[in-house]
């Protein structure tokens, strides 16, 4: 299965595929205990980098949406 990255609206990003590691900036891979599983998008959560549903208790508001023909790129 592919992977897939689905940005919530006013939520956090869900990740879905089976070939996914996670790994924090020392290079160690967090353990992933479920499929899918979504990534914290507030900065809230007490579960970082995992989201824990902190995002709806505090009214977290993305501004994010594809664009289509946009002129912005991804980071490289």
């Amino acid at each position: 299965m592919a992977t897939t990255i689905r940005v919530r609206q006013n939520g956090s990003l869900l990740v879905e595929g089976d070939e996914v590691t996670v790994v924090d900036w020392n290079g160690h891979a967090y353990a992933l205990t479920r499929r899918p599983f979504a990534l914290c998008r507030c900065g809230a959560s007490t579960r970082k980098p995992f989201c824990d549903g902190t995002h709806s208790k505090i009214g977290f508001a993305a501004a994010e949406a594809a664009v289509p023909d946009s002129a912005d790129k991804p980071a490289s």
